[in-house]
C-alpha cells in the first residue's frame, strides 16, 4: 500500500508537470515511472492501485504506438520487422519497448474505462501493422533462436491478448479503419498461407475471429468496398489446388468466419461470397478433406461445416412450401401446428454443399458431420425437415446410395431416419418405400440389417405400422425370404450346408423374425396372413436355433390368439421331440407355454393336446438327473438348470389347473398326481433303495421353514440331495396352495449371437450350485417371514400335491444321514398339519379320495409305533377324522 501512495504521488507530480515538458523528457519521466509500476504490480498479486490509471494507460498506449510507428517509418517489411523485434524484446535490464509492452499488458486487463483510453490511443491500428508483418514475413533463422525462443513467446502472448481485449470491443474495431492492414491480413492469410510465419499462424487466426465477432456496419461497408472477401475467396480457389486440405481448411475458416458473423449486421459480406462461387469453393474443400485421419484438420473441418451448418438459416424470407401430407399418419402429428422458433432454413445454398458432399463423398467422418449437421438443423425446427425434405429431398436421395457409405455411417444415418418418426411424429412414406426397397434388394447385408432395425424400431412405437408395412408388402417380402431360410435350415438337419447364414447374415436372420413378430403383435389381420401364408409349419423350424427362439415363441404366441390349439400342438409336440440334453429349448418352450396359459381360453387346448402328458415325460426324461454325485452325462450339466427345468414344468401344470375343475379332474382322475410322484422321486435326489429305514432319536427339530432357510440363506453346510429334496418340496408346496405359477425364483437370460451352450457348469459351493436360486431367495425369504406365511389359515386348493408330497415323504432318507433325514420328514409332516388346520382344507383333502393313497404311502410308519412319523401322522388324519368321507379308510 505504502508503495502505491508513492507511485499515486509521483504520478501526480508527472500529471501537473507534463504540460510543461518538451516530448523528450516527458517520455524520460514516464519511463523511469513504469519500472516503480511494474514492481508494485507483482508485489501486489496483480492488484492495481492508482488515482488516475485511465490516464496512465493512455500515456503509456501512446508512448508504444509511437515507438512502433517511429521503427516502422520508411523501411523495408523485413527491416521493419527486426526493428518491432528489438524493440519489444526483453534484455537483460528490460527495454523501453518491452516496458512499454507490459505495462499496456497489465492495463488492458483492469476494466472497460481504461480499455476505451487504450483503444483511443491509436494502438489498435499499430499493432495490427505489427501483427501483418510478424505473420507475413517469416523470422530469419539465428544462432541463438532456442535462447530467445521462450522471450519471443512471452512477448507473442502478451500482444496476442492486448489485441483480444481491445479488438473484442466495437470501438476497437472501428478504430482498425484508419489503416488498411485488417483487409490485407485476411486477405494476407488467404495467398500466403503456405509462406507465412509458422509461428504465428494460430494467434493471427484467433485475432481476426475476434474482430469477425465484433464486426459493426462500418467495418463491414469498409471490407466490401475493397473487395476483401472477394480477393480472399479468389486466393482460396488458388491455395486448394497446392495446399494440404488441413491447411487451406484453417485459412478458409477465417474468412468464413467473417461472412458469417457479419450476417446479423449486414449481409453484404455474405452477398459477396455467393456472388463469387464461395459455396463452390467450400465444396472443393471439403472434398479434398476425405481420408483425413479423426483428429487431422480437426477443429477447422468441423468449423466450416458448423458455419455452413448456420448460414442455412441467414436469408431474408422465409421459405413458402406446400407439401403433400400422404396418410395414414400417427394420431397425434397435425403439420398445421407445428410452430416454428424463428430458427428456421432461408438459405439453400449452403445446405446444397453439405448435400452434395454426402452424395460425392464416401469418407466417415466427413459424412458423419453432415448427417450430424442435418440433425442439428431439424433440432432448431421441426419445420425445417419439411423445408428440406419438400425442396432438396435430401434424406430421399441419400437412402439410395446409402449402401455405399461406412457402416457407421449407415447406422447414423437410420438412426436418423428413426427419428423422423420417433421425435417429429411423421411417418415419410416416400423414404419408407426407399428403405424397403434397399431391404428387398439386399445389396449389402449389414445396410440390410440396420435398415430392417430401423423399421423395427418405428413398427414397435405404433400399432399403425403394423397396417402400413402389410399395405406396402414388407410383411409378405419378409415371410418369403423366411420360407426360404426355414428350408436351408429344415435340410440342413444338424449338418453344415454352404447355404446356412453365419455373422451379419444370420443377424438378419433374427431381425427379419423379430420384425414378423412386432408386425404380428396386436395384430390379428397379420396373424391371419401369416396364417394364410402357410408360414406356420415354416417358423417352427427357427426354434431349434437358440438366436432364432426368441422371435419364433413371440409369432407363435401371437398364432394362439386365433388359433390356441394350433400354438398347444407346436409347443407340446416340440417338448416331446427335444433330445434329453436339450434342456434349454425346453425352458424357452416352458416359459412360453406360461404365458399362454395366463388366459384360461388356452387351458382346454392344452388338456386335448396331451399337455399334462408332455410336460410329465419331461420329468421322466430327467431320471437321475438330481443324483449326488451327478453321473453319466447328467455331469455336465449344472443341477441348477435342472431344477430351473423341474421349477418351469410343474408351473405350467399348476398353472393348467388353476381355477379349471375340468383340467383338475381330468388330472386327478386319470392318475397323474401319482405319475408326478413317481418322476419327480425318479430325479436322483429321493431314496429309492426300498430299504427299512432305521428310527432314531431326533436331539434336535427345526420347522419346514426353518430347514429352507438352513439350506439357503445361511452358511451351514446342507449335503447337495437334500437341497435339492428342499428346493422340490418347496415347489410342490406353492401347488399346493396353487400359487407356483405366480412364483419366480430364476432370472431371465437372455442369448447373444454366437453364445455357445448355456449349461450350468456345477461348482463344489452351496451358492454356486444355485446361483439364480439365491438371487431371489436372499431377496425374498427369512424365516420369520415365511413362519408368518405357515402360520396363515392356508387352503388347500390341489390335494393331489399334497398327495405326491406324502408319497416323497418316505424317501425323505439317505444313508449316512438317518437323523438328519428324519428331522426333515417330521418338519415336513408338520408342514402338512399346518396346511390342514382350516376346515375347508381338511374337505378338499377328504373329498379329493386320496387318503387311502396318503396312508399308503406311509405304511411304514403306520405299522410302527416307535418310528418317529407315527405320532404326527397319526394327528394328521385325526384331524382329517371330522370331515372323513371314506371311514372305512380310517378303519
Amino acid at each position: 500500500t505504502l508503495l502505491w501512495e508513492t507511485l499515486g504521488k509521483q504520478f501526480l507530480e508527472y500529471e501537473q508537470v507534463a504540460p510543461f515538458l518538451i516530448p523528450e523528457d516527458q517520455q524520460r519521466r514516464l519511463l523511469e515511472f513504469l519500472p516503480l509500476f511494474l514492481k508494485a504490480w507483482e508485489q501486489s498479486a496483480g492488484v492495481i492501485v492508482l488515482p488516475n490509471v485511465q490516464l496512465l494507460a493512455s500515456e503509456v498506449s501512446k508512448l508504444l504506438t509511437k515507438e512502433i510507428k517511429k521503427n516502422l517509418n520508411g523501411k523495408p517489411a523485413e527491416e521493419a520487422r527486426l526493428a518491432l523485434e528489438q524493440l519489444l524484446q526483453q534484455k537483460g535490464e528490460a527495454g523501453d519497448g518491452y516496458l512499454l509492452l507490459k505495462s499496456v499488458y497489465l492495463l488492458s486487463q483492469t476494466d472497460l474505462r481504461t480499455m476505451w483510453n487504450i483503444i483511443g490511443s491509436g494502438l489498435p491500428a499499430a499493432l495490427m501493422q505489427c501483427l501483418y508483418l510478424f505473420f507475413t514475413v517469416p523470422p530469419k533463422k539465428t544462432s541463438d533462436d532456442r535462447e530467445t525462443s521462450e522471450d519471443d513467446v512471452q512477448t507473442q502472448e502478451m500482444l496476442v491478448k492486448i489485441m483480444l481485449n481491445m479488438y473484442k470491443e466495437e470501438q476497437g474495431v472501428e478504430e482498425l479503419l484508419t489503416a488498411d492492414k485488417l483487409q490485407s491480413l485476411i486477405i494476407a492469410t488467404s495467398s500466403l498461407w503456405d509462406q507465412c510465419s509458422h509461428s504465428w499462424k494460430v494467434p493471427t487466426g484467433r485475432v481476426l475471429r475476434t474482430i469477425s465477432k465484433a464486426q459493426t456496419k462500418t467495418s463491414i461497408v469498409h471490407l466490401q468496398a475493397v473487395d476483401c472477401i472477394k480477393i480472399a475467396v479468389q486466393n482460396l480457389f488458388t491455395l486448394a489446388d497446392k495446399l494440404p486440405a488441413c491447411d487451406v481448411c484453417e485459412a478458409a475458416s477465417i474468412v468464413l468466419c467473417f461472412v458469417k458473423d457479419s450476417y446479423p449486421v449486414s449481409s453484404a459480406l455474405l452477398t459477396e461470397f455467393e456472388n463469387n462461387d464461395g459455396y463452390q469453393l467450400l465444396l472443393k474443400i471439403l472434398l479434398r478433406c476425405e481420408g483425413l485421419q479423426q483428429n487431422e484438420g480437426d477443429p477447422y473441418l468441423d468449423e466450416i461445416l458448423d458455419m455452413l451448418t448456420c448460414l442455412t438459416t441467414c436469408g431474408k424470407t422465409e421459405l413458402k412450401v406446400s407439401g403433400n401430407i400422404v396418410h395414414p399418419q400417427l394420431p397425434h402429428f397435425d403439420f398445421e401446428r407445428t410452430q416454428s422458433s424463428g430458427m428456421t432454413v432461408k438459405n439453400l445454398q449452403p445446405f446444397q454443399v453439405l448435400q452434395s458432399i454426402f452424395q460425392r463423398s464416401n469418407d466417415q467422418h466427413l459424412c458423419g458431420r453432415i448427417l450430424a449437421a442435418i440433425g442439428t438443423i431439424w433440432a432448431w425446427d421441426r419445420v425445417n425437415f419439411f423445408l428440406l425434405e419438400w425442396t432438396l429431398q435430401p434424406i430421399n436421395q441419400f437412402t439410395d446410395i446409402i449402401h455405399f457409405k461406412p457402416q457407421p455411417v449407415q447406422i447414423q444415418f437410420f438412426r436418423l431416419v428413426e427419428s423422423i418418426v420417433l421425435d417429429l411424429s411423421y411417418v415419410p412414406h416416400e423414404i419408407l418405400k426407399k428403405v424397403q426397397y434397399l431391404i428387398k434388394e439386399n445389396v449389402v447385408p449389414f445396410c440390410t440389417l440396420t435398415a430392417l432395425q430401423c423399421l423395427l424400431s418405428m413398427t414397435q412405437k405404433d400399432l399403425l405400422f403394423s397396417d402400413i408395412f402389410r399395405d406396402s408388402g414388407l410383411l409378405g417380402l419378409l415371410l418369403a425370404l423366411l420360407r426360404k431360410e426355414a428350408k436351408i435350415l429344415r435340410k440342413s438337419a444338424g449338418t453344415y450346408l454352404p447355404g446356412l447364414k453365419k455373422g451379419t447374415e444370420k443377424e438378419l436372420n433374427v431381425v427379419m423374425l423379430e420384425m414378423v413378430a412386432a408386425l404380428t403383435a396386436r395384430s390379428v389381420r397379420n396373424t391371419v396372413v401369416l396364417k394364410d401364408y402357410g408360414m406356420v409349419p415354416y417358423i417352427k423350424i427357427f426354434l431349434d436355433d437358440e438366436c432364432y427362439r426368441s422371435a419364433t415363441l413371440s409369432i407363435l404366441e401371437q398364432l394362439s390368439v386365433i388359433n390356441y390349439e394350433e400354438y398347444m400342438s407346436i409347443i407340446i409336440g416340440a417338448l416331446c421331440s427335444s433330445t434329453q440334453w436339450e434342456l434349454h429349448l425346453k425352458l424357452d418352450l416352458l416359459k412360453s407355454l406360461l404365458r399362454i396359459l395366463e388366459s384360461p381360453k388356452s387351458h382346454s387346448a392344452f388338456r386335448t393336446c396331451s399337455g399334462f402328458n408332455g410336460l410329465l415325460s419331461l420329468l421322466s426324461d430327467m431320471e437321475g438327473a438330481l443324483q449326488d454325485p451327478p453321473s453319466g452325462q447328467w455331469a455336465t450339466v449344472g443341477q441348477n438348470c435342472i431344477l430351473e427345468l423341474v421349477f418351469y414344468t410343474l408351473q405350467g401344470i399348476t398353472a393348467a389347473l388353476h381355477l379349471d375343475p375340468v383340467n383338475s379332474n381330468f388330472f386327478q382322475r386319470n392318475g397323474l398326481f401319482e405319475k408326478m410322484a413317481e418322476d419327480l422321486g425318479s430325479l436322483g435326489c429321493f431314496w429309492t433303495e426300498g430299504k427299512r429305514q432305521i428310527p432314531v432319536s431326533l436331539e434336535k427339530k427345526r420347522t419346514f421353514a426353518e430347514f429352507l432357510d438352513a439350506a439357503f440363506c445361511t452358511s451351514e453346510p446342507f449335503p447337495a440331495w437334500l437341497k435339492n429334496c428342499i428346493w422340490i418340496l418347496n415347489f410342490l408346496d406353492h401347488m399346493v396352495k396353487g400359487t407356483l405359477h405366480q412364483e419366480s425364483y430364476f432370472k431371465e437370460r437372455k442369448p447373444e449371437m454366437g453364445e455357445g451352450s448355456r449349461d450350468d457348469q456345477e461348482a463344489p459351493q452351496a451358492q454356486e450350485e444355485h446361483p439364480n436360486l439365491f438371487a431371489v431367495v436372499n431377496d425374498i425369504y427369512d424365516v420369520s417371514f415365511y413362519c408368518r406365511l405357515e402360520m396363515r389359515d392356508c387352503t388347500i386348493v390341489h390335494a393331489g400335491a399334497v398327495c405326491v408330497m406324502m408319497r416323497l415323504l418316505p424317501k425323505l432318507y439317505k444313508e449316512g444321514h438317518a437323523q438328519l433325514s428324519q428331522e426333515i420328514q417330521c418338519a415336513l409332516v408338520d408342514h402338512i398339519q399346518s396346511l390342514v388346520k382350516s376346515e375347508k382344507s381338511r374337505q378338499v383333502m377328504c373329498e379329493s379320495g386320496l387318503l387311502s393313497t396318503i396312508i399308503t404311502s406311509c405304511q411304514e410308519a403306520f405299522c410302527s409305533d416307535s418310528h418317529p412319523l407315527h405320532l404326527p401322522l397319526t394327528r394328521v388324519f385325526e384331524k382329517l377324522a371330522s370331515q372323513a368321507v371314506e371311514p372305512h379308510v380310517l378303519r
